[in-house]
């Protein structure tokens, strides 16, 4: 009976391999995260036409909104992540977690019921619509991180054929959410926009609490991480070793000291690196040293992803509001809303994700011998170079439609105009955002790595806050002296193309640093393969 160096059933018991874990537990997650992401996207797809059509806000605050919003969501998990893998564990929070958010939901349907015919009833509406959107960010947060890590826990790394599913994993993930998020946008959006607001927030409620039952239904089958085993806490140890390499900053340096003891201590590769954290020997251990060093290795990737989260987060605002302008008719009474235009990125998903699992990744491991077909930073780094392309794509796409407004106000572009953006950012999301959380899972220390998913979390976030900042100064700064803002209310007289512009040049910027940090990246794992 083969059981798992790392990982215990429900019972606390070391789990065995072939009656529990791997793709029978991983299936489960991956249906609870195609209900949560089908309730996530079924309001934050359309939140923006929500705040601009019944609650009244202009374009670019209503932009600036989603994205702090947005950006809040996903700094929250660094704290939620802290609370699961110190004291609570995946598992607790999810529960914990899941419950906030469903009430978050609930409260958002029952604020969209609120009549606005006076100050106060309008007044209160927004005072509930403000405390469900936090109550959804607390619950959410904590969820986020602790469910992709739990999933991938099922499967043993240790085991090669296992090691090898865990890839796949993350794949088929994402597959799985592209399915719910594409159909949330069809569904959901149409019904906000054409039945009600508040059955189409009250939709995803129903589909998160689906989500919360699922999870606990696959309880007996789970395998949980054990893998502390008595140390002391992560952070602990962590922060130790930056103490103590301050604490000696003034001694000489070990290596120069006694090189044949540094050699014994630090016999990787891996060591080379950050030299300075090597003095925190005199107090703590080489693998203490080495787990620091390979948190603050990923500092570099986090800060040069950025600019792939920028551009990420211009689908649910700006793309958007560009499209209600144009044609959405097909066929007479009934329109395209502008949000369901978002499905596209998850139709390329799904068609792409099968070929880059099934064909790609077996042809590319014929040629480098590599499990996974190519390295997760050579996949980041495909993925932003296509974001590079979206931007083009964007902007020339709106250059066109502003012509043709001014050419001919009464006939709109067609919006099948913007489909080609959007299938350039579902093959970038494939390269990129799935190679992200496989990177930030697989380089962290195996006790932080629902802290690993939340940095990976935490990139769209800073990436959402950039955006809100370059929004607000851009708007401030191109609408003074009477001048029309480049995001002003009518965008037949804006110029977005000129920011889609900006962000290609920004993005182009941004990929060259990428790959000067990630050529000299050093995997955390001298044996690692991805």
């Amino acid at each position: 009976m083969a059981i798992t160096d790392t990982s215990a059933d429900e019972l606390g018991k070391p789990a065995v391999r072939f009656s529990s874990g791997g793709w029978k537990s991983a299936r489960v997650i991956i249906c609870v995260e195609m209900a949560e992401r089908f309730a996530y996207f079924g309001i934050t797809s359309n939140l923006i036409t929500y705040l601009t059509g019944p609650l009244g806000e202009s374009t670019a605050s209503a932009a600036e909104n989603v994205n702090a919003w947005i950006g809040t969501m996903a700094f929250l998990p660094l704290l939620w992540a802290f609370v699961a893998d110190s004291f609570l564990g995946r598992y607790r929070t999810i529960i914990i977690s899941s419950s906030l958010y469903i009430l978050g939901l609930g409260l958002l349907s029952f604020s969209a019921m609120i009549p606005s015919h006076s100050k106060d009833s309008n007044q209160l509406q927004v005072t509930l619509f403000v405390s469900s959107l936090c109550l959804v960010a607390i619950g959410q947060s904590g969820y986020k991180p602790c469910v992709k890590v739990f999933g991938a826990d099922q499967f043993d790394g240790n085991d090669l054929v296992e090691a090898k599913a865990k890839s796949s994993y993350f794949n088929w993930l994402m597959f799985g959410s592209c399915i719910s998020i594409s159909t949330t946008r069809l569904v959901s959006s149409y019904i906000q926009e054409n039945l009600s607001w508040s059955l189409g927030f009250g939709i995803p409620t129903v589909s998160m609490i689906l989500a919360l039952f699922l999870f606990l239904s696959g309880t007996k089958s789970y395998r949980f991480s054990n893998e502390r085993g008595g140390k002391k806490n992560p952070f602990a140890r962590i922060g130790r070793v930056f103490m103590e390499a301050i604490k000696n900053k003034r001694k000489q340096d070990l290596d120069i000291a006694n090189p044949n003891e540094s050699l014994l201590l630090f016999p990787h590769q891996s060591s080379k690196q950050f030299r300075f954290l090597d003095r925190a020997a005199i107090s703590c251990g080489k693998a203490e040293i080495e787990e620091a060093k390979a948190v603050l290795r990923l500092v570099p990737i986090w800060t040069t992803c950025l600019v792939y989260a920028i551009v990420y987060a211009q689908s649910p605002t700006f793309f958007t509001k560009q499209g209600a302008t144009m044609n959405r008719s097909i066929s007479p009474g009934l329109l395209v809303p502008a949000a369901t235009l978002q499905c596209f990125i998850n139709l390329t998903a799904l068609v792409f994700i099968p070929a880059y699992d099934c064909l790609f990744v077996p042809i590319a491991r014929s040629f480098t011998q590599i499990p996974s077909g190519i390295t997760m930073l050579q996949r980041i780094g495909t993925g932003i170079s296509l974001c590079i392309l979206a931007m083009v794509i964007a902007a020339l796409v709106e250059t066109k439609r502003l012509q043709t407004a001014r050419d001919d106000p009464t006939i709109p572009m067609s919006v099948w105009w913007l489909v080609p953006q959007y299938v350039v950012y579902g093959v970038a999301d494939v390269f990129t955002m799935v190679g992200l959380q496989e990177f930030f899972y697989d380089q962290v220390p195996s006790e932080l790595r629902s802290v690993g998913m939340a940095l990976n979390l935490s990139i769209y976030g800073a990436g959402n806050f950039l955006s809100s900042f370059m929004i607000s100064l851009i708007d401030k700064v191109t609408s003074q002296s009477g001048q029309t803002s480049w995001f002003d209310n009518d965008l037949n007289k804006a110029h977005l193309d000129y920011f889609y512009w900006l962000l290609a040049c920004l993005t182009f910027i941004g990929l060259g640093a990428y790959l000067w940090f990630a050529k000299s990246y050093v995997y955390n794992k001298p044996n690692t393969f991805y």
